[in-house]
């Protein structure tokens, strides 16, 4: 089994993914910041004749990545309660790829298993369930079994080893990959 930790903070060393390195720890994995990857803004044209336009950027890799992993691990902060930009953004070209003949996308993320790790402060497990809801919503639309989610307690990098309950969930989850 291979796993694809994509981490969407703009923060390196951060509470999500310090959760996500915990749970890939000892795993077939491939670890990405989106942060660090040129990522350009969808330019919706999805209804314009001709439809996308080839875009010069770091995202094909990213599809291609994908289409090589089982798992796909999504971490991200709760900022202003949804997910990063560079996760966003992420998504948003799904929307030009989920269309691009040369890929066939969608049948190959029905075919993954998808788990959520959300990091945030002050109440996040439950200020942070309209994302997981979000997150859920966008696998459903692709056909994406959604495994399981965690929504750690940590504001400042560090704060996560606090959050015993999100650390046992992670070795719970690390235990399942390896076996």
């Amino acid at each position: 089994m291979k796993i694809l930790a994509l981490l969407g903070s703009t923060r390196k060393n951060g509470n999500s993914e310090y959760l996500a390195k915990k749970i890939v720890d000892g795993t077939d994995h491939t670890i990405v910041h989106l942060a660090d990857l040129h990522i350009e803004p969808i330019e919706d044209l999805r209804h314009a004749e001709g439809g996308f336009l080839p875009v010069e950027d770091d995202y094909e890799q990213l599809v291609r990545l994908m289409e090589e992993h089982d798992v796909l691990l999504f971490a991200t902060p709760l900022y202003w309660y949804g997910m990063s930009g560079p996760m966003k953004n992420f998504f948003d070209r799904w929307s030009q790829y989920l269309r691009d003949e040369r890929f066939n996308l969608k049948e190959e993320l029905a075919k993954k298993k998808a788990y959520v790790v959300v990091t945030g402060g002050s109440s996040a497990n439950i200020k942070g369930l309209p994302l997981v809801q979000q997150f859920d919503y966008i696998f459903q639309f692709v056909n994406m079994e959604f495994k399981d989610y965690m929504i750690g307690a940590g504001v400042k990098p560090g704060e996560i080893v606090n959050d015993t309950a999100a650390l046992e969930k992670a070795e719970r989850w690390n235990a399942d990959f390896k076996s």
